[in-house]
């Protein structure tokens, strides 16, 4: 379940100051993308396709952007993430 894998998560960064959890549903993880810069986590997604039907073609775009500040004292390089 999704609380059980939250868990796990959570008790495996036990190290860790702080955990985010971005839900990205929908996309594939080819399509997501994570930067690190400036203090900065961008956390970044786009899927596009293209279907043909007997009416003509379906164009469907789905883009998702999400950007946090770390919090003071975590270094850019510090930051690990996972998809």
């Amino acid at each position: 379940s999704r609380m059980r894998r939250l868990g796990m998560m959570l008790s495996s960064s036990c190290n860790q100051s702080h955990l985010a959890l971005v839900d990205v549903k929908g996309f594939d993880p080819c399509d997501i993308c994570v930067t690190v810069k400036d203090g900065k986590v961008t956390v970044s997604a786009e899927h596009m396709e293209e279907q043909n039907t007997a009416l003509g073609k379906t164009r469907i775009h789905r883009k998702f952007i999400k950007e946090f500040s770390l919090p003071p004292g975590v270094d850019d390089d510090e930051v690990t993430y996972s998809v």
